[in-house]
């Protein structure tokens, strides 16, 4: 099965020079569901490419019939951001000209109660599949109005335009799938939403995180956000209805750099869930899936980050994947207190502990063990 590839302009550089998006398209024997899976949003997550690229050489060995439907690949997903640089680093979290996060950018079709009620109310005759594709026509209508101003002279910011053309490739998608990793150093987890758990065992991973908080306009949350809307609709006028529409955050280990063991398991996340979709017919031995009790899913709420209280150098921090029991030493920081002007007292350099206040996971940790008063040190979950 040889994919279709589309090379897609996104910008041109004050040097005359372009930089495009290219999308990898498998499309099937037969028509059905669209998966679209991208990568590399934030600049320094680079994990994602290398799954992308192993999904896309073991797609090409299948058979049209294996597949049912269409699976969209976008491996280097933000190029400015991947392609930005300070001396060795790869920061690409955020865009140069506004400052806004790459994944806080995206536009979310949010209808009025009244207009989402009148819609649900005109609805609670039909059958889901005709509910859905009727409010895929309003979503798509809605997003269609923001083409005219980017096509203005006044134009607008490069983020506009970045997020319409990002989007533009997955609003008729039913399972969108972001790669990331930690900006830091981090685990293999996975972020989901409500009502998706019987879905969510089926990425094989350990832990996963209810998304019960929003921090607003992250790809995943735009994608999904109107559907959940509508379903609470329902639910609130007396029908119980849940849409075959699923949207996941996959984190994948830790920032600019490729880990295998992390690739293969993402790889085979990213497969089990394509098979077990029937998105892929391929024989194989089922794999086992865990229980819901065997994963360790936790909400957005219960995540816990630590900034540091005071400046200086962390030390004796506690292994990233630890345990750690409330009041366990998480760090220490050993800071040096200078100070100087009038009145000037000289002190003795300091070590401060620094305790967890709940128990849990440590599921990232910083790179720099230099730390500014308030700067990220550690996160529990």
């Amino acid at each position: 099965m040889i994919p279709t590839i589309t090379a897609l302009p996104l910008l041109q550089l004050a040097s005359g020079d372009r930089l495009s998006l290219q999308i990898y398209k498998f499309v099937g024997e037969k028509p059905g569901r669209k998966v679209y899976l991208q990568s590399n949003l934030h600049g320094s997550e680079l994990t994602g490419n290398a799954v992308i690229h192993q999904l896309i050489q073991w797609l090409s060995e299948l058979e049209l019939a294996q597949l049912v439907g269409e699976i969209w690949l976008v491996p280097l997903c933000n190029p400015l951001g991947t392609n930005e640089r300070s001396h060795h680093f790869s920061p690409g979290r955020f865009d140069p000209y506004s400052g806004e996060n790459w994944n806080r950018i995206f536009w979310e079709y949010q209808p009025s109660a009244e207009e989402l009620t009148a819609f649900a109310q005109s609805q609670m005759e039909c059958d889901r599949l005709t509910i859905e594709q009727n409010y895929r026509d309003r979503i798509q209508t809605s997003f269609g109005k923001l083409a005219a101003p980017l096509q203005a002279p006044s134009s607008k910011p490069f983020s506009d335009h970045y997020r319409f053309l990002l989007q533009s490739l997955c609003l008729d998608a039913h399972y969108v799938i972001d790669l990331h990793t930690s900006s830091d150093q981090g685990l293999t987890y996975f972020y989901y939403f409500q009502n998706r758990q019987t879905s969510a065992r089926l990425f094989m991973l350990p832990i996963g995180i209810l998304l019960d908080e929003y921090a607003g306009g992250a790809f995943d949350e735009a994608f999904m956000k109107p559907w959940l809307a509508l379903e609470d609709c329902f639910a609130k006028l007396g029908r119980k209805i849940q849409f075959d529409i699923e949207a996941w955050t996959l984190e994948l280990g830790s920032a600019m750099q490729i880990d295998t063991a992390t690739v293969d398991r993402g790889v085979q996340a990213v497969k089990n869930y394509l098979l077990q979709k029937g998105i892929l017919r391929v024989p194989a031995a089922p794999a086992p899936m865990p229980s819901i009790a065997a994963m360790k899913l936790v909400s957005s709420s219960q995540m816990k980050k630590y900034y540091a209280p005071v400046g200086g150098m962390v030390q004796s921090r506690v292994a990233l994947g630890k345990t750690v029991e409330a009041g366990q030493r998480l760090y220490q920081i050993l800071s040096f207190n200078k100070s100087s002007g009038e009145g000037f007292s000289p002190e003795m350099p300091t070590i401060l502990d620094i305790c967890a206040e709940q128990s849990g996971i440590v599921y990232d940790v910083s790179i720099n063990h230099a730390v500014n008063q308030g700067e990220y040190v550690l996160g529990i979950l």
